[in-house]
């Protein structure tokens, strides 16, 4: 599967000018916590090794986080009732809400809630930003077009939590814009060959985390 769309010059990707975007890789999310996503935990490795990738290309590297504030009344419908009722789930400012272990760079500030909230950017690194979601989609009600095209950004490359969800929503909302599309298949969790045909049905490239690291070369180094 990790070949579809490679050789249609309309949707395969220019990794020289493309940025990875991970998906809700936040604790309260990870597998074992009370409200977790099956999976997640299990692909923080190789979520890593794409981090790392793309942080020595010198490419950006931009992390989606889902924020509830249970004040604010702006929560998705599905999950209306449930964080009425007093359920606590990436609440601003909480540990839970944080990215999960070993995602962010080493030096980089904690997240920053009332600043994503106001809906700007938060960099965490030299290429490297935290954007904060209000629903599914990546792009929805977010600076994210805005702040790829601000870096030069065609190609974007997903991973994250989780697929049937958040990544999927915003792999439409990437390719509608018409922005070349891949997904690292063993970076993200709930993981279907369903949902990787139907996927990769739209052009959008499917590769591996040891596939991406063959395309990205290393910031400095001659092609």
């Amino acid at each position: 599967m990790s070949a579809q769309g490679i050789d249609d010059p309309h949707t395969r990707p220019h990794f020289a000018s493309a940025a990875l975007v991970t998906i809700d890789v936040q604790n309260d999310f990870l597998s074992d916590s009370p409200y977790g996503i099956p999976g997640t935990t299990e692909v923080l490795p190789a979520l890593r090794s794409a981090v790392s990738a793309f942080r020595s290309a010198g490419r950006p590297v931009i992390h989606i986080v889902r924020l509830y504030d249970p004040t604010s009344g702006d929560v998705d419908l599905v999950r209306r009732g449930l964080i009425g009722s007093g359920v606590r789930i990436a609440v601003p400012g909480s540990h839970g809400s944080g990215l999960a272990p070993g995602l962010a760079p080493d030096d980089a500030p904690e997240l920053d809630a009332e600043l994503l909230l106001s809906g700007r950017p938060q960099r965490l690194g030299p290429a490297e930003y935290a954007v904060f979601k209000p629903r599914w989609g990546a792009f929805y009600r977010t600076p994210l077009q805005d702040l790829l095209t601000e870096l030069g950004v065609d190609t974007v490359v997903f991973a994250g939590c989780n697929l049937p969800n958040c990544p999927r929503a915003s792999i439409f909302e990437a390719s509608e814009r018409d922005y070349r599309v891949g997904l690292i298949t063993d970076a993200v969790s709930r993981v279907t060959d369903s949902a990787l045909s139907e996927i990769g049905g739209i052009g959008v490239r499917l590769l591996t985390v040891s596939e991406l690291s063959s395309h990205l070369t290393p910031a400095g180094a001659h092609p």
